[in-house]
């Protein structure tokens, strides 16, 4: 039986490529907030619960962010909330990450990507993480934040 570990509330929220374009990409489809506003509204909603939010276009810096992340890793994360943007097809890497860390883990898709096309219904990153959560705009990060502080951290079966 694992020894139980003491949370800080420290969760970090991950957002890949093209991400950093929010609120003026595409406004009918991603919605007009930023990620700045996106971190502002979560820091709000969950005060005293250590938000970090942060976004790359760089694959391998996520990858290493994840790592990081772990409890056994150098900043060591209560929880991990991931929106992959177009990574969410194909990146291998990020799921195999992902794959590694234990702790509890969310994919967020600002867009129902089950209504659009047919390659976006694809994820490589869902096998990896705990829930996954589409469609609900910037209000699907809030869900997830809440559903990593509302588990009981203990690791689920694969």
């Amino acid at each position: 039986m694992n020894s139980p570990r003491t949370y800080s509330g420290r969760i970090l929220v991950l957002n890949g490529v093209n991400l950093g374009r929010l609120g003026r990409r595409r406004l009918e489809v991603y919605g007009g907030l930023t990620l700045d506003d996106i971190r502002s509204e979560l820091q709000e909603t969950f005060p005293g619960t250590g938000i970090d939010l942060r976004q790359t276009d760089h694959e391998g810096e996520m990858v290493a962010w994840i790592h990081a992340a772990a409890p056994d890793g150098e900043e060591g994360y209560d929880g991990l909330i991931i929106n992959p943007g177009a990574w969410t097809h194909y990146a291998y890497a990020l799921h195999d990450a992902l794959e590694m860390v234990e702790m509890p883990k969310v994919e967020v898709h600002l867009s129902n990507v089950h209504a659009r096309e047919g390659w976006r219904r694809e994820s490589v990153i869902s096998p990896s993480v705990d829930a996954v959560i589409a469609g609900m705009g910037a209000f699907g990060y809030r869900a997830a934040v809440s559903y990593v502080l509302s588990r009981d951290h203990a690791p689920e079966p694969r």
